[in-house]
């Protein structure tokens, strides 16, 4: 915090410190305590105010009207305070209050409220923001909801951070002043310019870089309004308001625009989803998309079961072990048991003696679980996945992400892990460079900039895959495409393909996730969809649109 009020934390509360003088969730206003004693939403009984009866039941027009009035009078005229008692967490509020006129520079507000809807009131503010010289217009919309203080009875703001402003999170604050690192601009592999405004999915990316690589890439600051991150995060600053422009310093990545726009549009038409894009063979990040409302960048961030997209490394531990070869005959049931724990295939549908080629392309749980029984080892999978495919092993791509997890189980939990099921964690980058490394043979650490830009350590795998096990992943993952369960999505992608689905139920779901990854050629994609059924239904799709944009 750059100066002005000084913000401190007393017994979980946030307390604005000022001159000396503390003051947070404890002041009496209107001869009632507020703050956080009168935290909580629609109360329900009755409690004692001195000797009057406090209201119970959700706020009436009336009461909504008023305490709506009241607190956009006090956000008008500044007065932290008062404003911060009209709401429910009194504590928290003062603080963020606070930090909005004294560190946001924010004033001249007006505050425009819209059509109440019950007890929710839309509003729209407009105001000022000056600092060092510079001045601009802001406006922007939010809302509220009033509801009755628990203790007290009386109608409250519910507190929320994205009262002040929609883009607030808990722990955040507005600033104004130089910013935290000079701009960039982004460009391409071919020099094409990115922007937050032409790929949505690509800012949260583009603030990472920002914040990592602006200085590195010779830029200077300008004076901007932006949320301070909550401590501890690590997530960059977010700019809302540009005051005076600095100088952007050229940033190269390894993004494909023309890739990176049919990734955006892939995942648009699915709620949640998520894609990556990586070059086979290299490991550079060609696309990163998510349709999320958010914020959360899913795609190299989340962490959930990919179902049996996770066969793929499976598979070639198997291999690598000298277990099973395409070729080889096995049995494939409607189900398996192992140690107690049974799994299914979709619809209990079995096969028969097959060969294993046929149990992938099909995507047979049975066959897979079967196979941990000459494995003998429940720990295997989780070791292949570090050792092979270097899973969890602190990737440096140049932003934040998660990079995956094999947890070590045994018995039953053991099993479920041989088909991307239990606790295996990953995300769609993951799924992506597992898909490189079976079908070239060589883990290569995705990256979204040059290693030399700031001389980090890729993170290597200490083995690679042998001819024959590449050579059968490709040839499985081909028949998966043309005749298995990914020939309908794959059927409008050309060239040297390879693909395989997933599906995984998180806490009894109805609907499963969907998972899907292919290549063509020199381009792989991996995506998941929450609750999109199949995985060839559709994050199918989604990976077939951005291979055809290779």
């Amino acid at each position: 915090m750059r100066g002005g009020a000084k913000i401190a934390v007393v017994g979980g509360a946030f307390v604005l410190v000022a001159g000396g003088v503390g003051w947070g969730g404890y002041n009496v206003y209107a001869g009632i305590t507020g703050g956080s004693s009168n935290a909580g939403g629609k109360g329900g009984g009755s409690s004692e105010i001195g000797t009057r009866a406090a209201k119970t039941g959700p706020p009436d027009a009336d009461e909504t009207r008023t305490t709506t009035k009241a607190f956009f009078d006090a956000w008008s005229q500044a007065d932290s305070n008062t404003a911060a008692q009209l709401t429910n967490n009194a504590g928290v509020a003062s603080g963020v209050f606070a930090t909005y006129f004294e560190e946001g520079h924010i004033s001249g507000v007006k505050i425009t409220p819209g059509k109440a809807q019950g007890t929710k009131v839309p509003f729209t503010l407009t105001g000022k923001v000056a600092s060092d010289g510079q001045q601009k217009p802001i406006s922007y919309a939010s809302s509220l909801t009033v509801v009755r203080g628990k203790s007290t009875g009386r109608a409250l703001v519910d507190w929320q951070p994205s009262v002040v402003h929609p883009a607030l999170k808990a722990g955040e604050f507005l600033k104004t002043g130089t910013a935290t690192a000079p701009p960039i601009k982004a460009v391409d592999r071919n020099g094409k310019e990115l922007t937050k405004e032409k790929y949505p999915s690509l800012g949260p990316v583009l603030d990472q870089l920002r914040e990592k690589y602006g200085e590195k890439a010779n830029g200077k600051p300008g004076v901007e309004l932006y949320i301070e991150p909550a401590e501890g995060t690590n997530a960059p600053a977010r700019t809302l308001l540009t005051l005076s422009k600095g100088v952007p310093g050229k940033l190269e990545t390894t993004i494909d625009a023309g890739v990176q726009a049919a990734a955006e549009k892939a995942v648009s038409g699915y709620k949640g989803g998520s894609v990556v894009a990586l070059n086979r063979q290299t490991g550079a990040i060609r696309a990163i998309a998510n349709n999320r409302s958010d914020g959360f960048n899913a795609a190299v961030s989340g962490a959930t079961a990919p179902g049996s997209t996770l066969k793929i490394l499976t598979a070639a531990m198997l291999m690598e072990k000298g277990i099973v070869t395409p070729a080889k005959t096995v049995e494939c049931p409607p189900d398996a048991t192992y140690y107690g724990t049974k799994v299914d295939n979709l619809n209990h549908k079995g096969y028969g003696n097959i060969p294993f080629s046929q149990a992938f392309a099909v995507s047979c749980n049975s066959a897979f679980i079967k196979q941990i029984v000459p494995v003998d080892d429940d720990k295997a999978l989780p070791a292949f996945a570090t050792s092979h495919f270097g899973i969890g092993m602190n990737w440096q791509t140049g932003i934040a992400t998660f990079d995956g997890q094999i947890p070590p189980a045994d018995r039953g939990n053991a099993a479920t892990q041989y088909i991307g099921q239990g606790t295996t964690q990953f995300n769609p980058l993951n799924i992506a460079s597992i898909t490189a490394t079976a079908t070239t043979g060589t883990f290569h650490q995705p990256f979204i900039v040059a290693r030399d830009l700031d001389d980090r350590e890729f993170a290597t795998a200490s083995e690679s895959l042998s001819e024959g096990t590449v050579s059968g992943i490709r040839s499985m993952m081909r028949l998966t495409a043309t005749s298995g369960t990914a020939t309908t999505a794959m059927s409008s992608v050309g060239g040297d393909k390879g693909a395989k689905t997933g599906s995984a139920e998180i806490d009894n779901q109805k609907t499963s996730n969907s998972w899907f990854t292919g290549y063509a050629d020199n381009l792989v994609a991996a995506a998941s969809v929450p609750a999109g059924g199949h995985g060839g239904d559709a994050a199918g799709p989604v990976v077939a649109q951005v291979l055809n944009a290779r």
